[in-house]
């Protein structure tokens, strides 16, 4: 055999045992997520992400003008006091 044909099989065999190492990897994890949901902890790495929520201009216009009205409610309080 050539070096290159060597090179080749030896690729090839390392590629085996790292795909036979990374299967072994992916059971231990499984095992142990098991294990933390059955043991009743959370585990936030398994939930996805949720998308980032969105409001709408005429939400966020609701939004202001109920907080300014709660600001001119607590200076009206303070005033009377």
């Amino acid at each position: 055999m050539t070096n290159i044909a060597k090179a080749i099989d030896r690729l090839r065999e390392e590629r085996r045992d790292a795909q036979n190492q990374v299967q072994k990897l992916g059971e231990a994890i499984a095992v142990l997520e098991k294990l933390s949901r059955s043991a009743g902890a959370t585990v936030h790495a398994i939930t996805p992400q949720r998308s980032k929520r969105v409001l709408s201009a005429a939400g966020r216009r609701r939004i202001s003008l109920a907080q300014k009205a709660r600001w001119a409610k607590m200076r009206q309080a303070k005033k009377a006091a």
